[in-house]
């Protein structure tokens, strides 16, 4: 999976040069959409401004976290009087770092890390070190979300590990997992997985010692690579197998989907500062989810549409911004956590909105398939509108073919 947080200000500025500019006032929504969805194919931060620097945006701060991917600082090359006092400053600017890196290397505590002011967990068990959890009955999902489709890959698992509060998380963070292995190296065990974490910080029980995963079942037949010769492939717990095809299945995604409740679950972790959420109640937060991308957007949607933690003394909700969910799936028999998105629209529909693009089975009005950027493009001055609020956020989580698809759709 690949994650992104955009700044609006950062897709602002890149607009400014961008060679998807609008060329017409009919079109500046669209282009909008595709300048800041295209920056998703540039490292993922978001580039300086282009041209003489603007006044920078106030950001705002995130939920114990840094702001995400923000705009890089402005560059003295071209001008040279700036070089010079850059040059002259250089000795006491290191001096300085130096002293700053010191300082914080001597408070710095194991297990935590400082991000804007505010500590966060941070890899408390790391690979030679991993704890071992336990696989516990889910709260309320089945284990196997999805339906059999006719591709050897359809499974996707909710699996949910008791950390016994060992293992503490936020919102937008990742966990590994070790698999006993081979892996495709022959190593074992295998190297660690990172999953992003679909439960929020206090865990589908709200409990705080519980932590779940979605992952998808990697399984191909007859491709490139084969971990399994003709004859040798079984019944995975789903009871899908090709014991008369040469099957590759990913060691660590088949580790998780093959668990019972009891079994042992080696976990290092967690980590991750890019997909945390803003401190601010009254935000806009635009999702974009592929698949299993929709890990850390569950975990948003937990946290300030369902649990204790996300609720006012009264029982209202924290959250009064707009959170948008656009999720992408091959089958409407893949859609993931349906039942809890209709739940959260019916109770806070001012709150909440959801779109699903399935590609497979929709077009749109033009007769293309229906992708995520396809879905979006019909409400572009909608998007448009949230992307001029400071207050707007926008996470992209999932395959990594989907920011190619979306600048093209736009652009």
């Amino acid at each position: 999976s690949r994650v992104l947080f955009i700044s609006p200000f950062a897709f602002l500025h890149y607009l400014q040069g961008s060679a998807m500019a609008p060329r017409s006032s009919a079109l500046l929504p669209v282009a909008a959409a595709a300048s800041c969805l295209g920056l998703a194919g540039l490292g993922f931060i978001a580039p300086p401004a282009v041209g003489a620097p603007a006044a920078a945006a106030p950001a705002p701060s995130l939920r114990a976290s840094a702001r995400g991917a923000a705009g890089g600082e402005s560059s003295f090359a071209g001008t040279a009087g700036l070089a010079a006092v850059a040059f002259a400053a250089a000795g006491c600017a290191r001096t300085a770092v130096v002293r700053r890196a010191e300082a914080e290397a001597a408070t710095k505590k194991k297990g935590v890390r400082v991000v804007e002011g505010k500590e966060i967990p941070w890899n408390i068990f790391s690979p030679k070190a991993p704890y071992a959890g336990k696989v516990v009955a889910n709260d309320f999902h089945p284990q196997t979300l999805t339906q059999e489709t006719g591709d050897a890959n359809w499974e996707t698992a909710h699996v949910t590990f008791d950390h016994g509060g060992m293992v503490p998380y936020i919102e937008g963070q990742s966990i590994g997992v070790i698999a006993p292995g081979p892996d495709k190296k022959g190593e074992t065990p295998a190297k660690i997985r990172l999953y992003s974490i679909a439960s929020s910080a206090v865990g589908d029980k709200q409990d705080s010692k519980t932590v779940s995963l979605c992952v998808k079942r990697v399984v191909e037949v007859d491709g490139t690579h084969a971990n399994r010769e003709v004859g040798e492939d079984k019944p995975d717990k789903a009871g899908t197998g090709y014991p008369d095809k040469k099957v590759y299945r990913g060691v660590c995604s088949n580790h998780i989907c093959d668990m019972s409740v009891g079994d042992e679950v080696l976990i290092t972790g967690p980590s991750g500062a890019e997909m945390l959420l803003p401190e601010e109640n009254d935000c806009n937060i635009i999702m974009l989810a592929t698949g299993t991308g929709i890990a850390p957007m569950r975990s948003y949607m937990r946290l300030l549409f369902h649990d204790k933690a996300g609720a006012n003394a009264d029982g209202t909700r924290k959250f009064s911004g707009l959170a948008w969910l656009f999720m992408g799936v091959p089958y409407s028999k893949s859609l993931l956590y349906d039942d809890e998105h209709r739940e959260y629209k019916a109770k806070y529909p001012d709150n909440f909105r959801f779109d699903y693009a399935v590609s497979r089975e929709q077009k749109n009005a033009a007769g293309q398939k229906m992708y995520i950027q396809t879905k979006m493009a019909e409400y572009a001055e909608e998007m448009w509108e949230l992307m001029l609020s400071e207050k707007t956020h926008i996470y992209m989580c999932g395959l990594k073919g989907m920011e190619s698809g979306m600048e093209e759709c736009f652009s």
